[in-house]
């Protein structure tokens, strides 16, 4: 019960905002008592950082799954892209705006995993490019980690609409794949680029 109740939180929460849900209105979209609710989670913080962290969770996994699929680096770069649109293309206002807006405490904690995750993630892509080819040899790695997870935390954290960060960060990325790439880099960026991630 306990999973079902995180689960149906965190699609709510995405869909409609972690202010706007109430546990009134997850109890009764799952059909139980509100008390059942406060059985597992003592209060809404609670759950939300738990619905957060299985966000986080299937984020990681889903970046794995996709590196498995041994893609070249930009290509893989673009498929991330995709399932991050697809994960939140139901949220009509940025998930991470609104956790540092209504709930810093729970963005701080949230905060320090999603970048190790990310800069663990942009470090092996860049490698990875760098061995194929498509990007550039003598490229400062670190830095580039840096001011790519800096850009696309930026931008989630003072974009509200979900879609307006979701077009930014494709901007980002096409900014971030041109300063690392070699001219092949620059030609596989191009073809990627003319099939938009709607």
């Amino acid at each position: 019960m306990k999973d079902k109740i995180i689960n149906k939180a965190k699609e709510m929460f995405l869909r409609l905002g972690f202010k706007s849900i109430t546990m009134d209105d997850i109890a009764c979209e799952m059909c139980i008592s509100k008390k059942t609710i406060y059985k597992y989670f003592s209060n809404k913080d609670v759950l939300i950082e738990q619905s957060v962290e299985l966000v986080h969770k299937e984020i990681h996994e889903t970046i794995d799954k996709i590196v498995s699929k041994n893609f070249n680096a930009i290509e893989e770069n673009f498929e991330i892209k995709r399932m991050f649109r697809e994960m939140f293309k139901s949220a009509e206002s940025s998930p991470i705006y609104q956790l540092k807006k209504h709930y810093p405490e729970i963005y701080d904690k949230v905060l320090s995993m999603q970048i190790s995750v990310c800069e663990d993630c942009f470090r092996q892509n860049i490698i990875k490019g760098i061995n194929e080819g498509l990007y550039r040899e003598n490229l400062d790695i670190d830095n580039y980690v840096k001011f790519y997870y800096t850009l696309i935390f930026n931008i989630n954290e003072n974009t509200m609409l979900e879609k307006d960060a979701h077009e930014l960060e494709v901007k980002a990325l096409e900014y971030h794949i041109r300063a690392m790439a070699t001219l092949a880099g620059i030609i596989e960026l191009e073809k990627h680029l003319k099939n938009p991630i709607i």
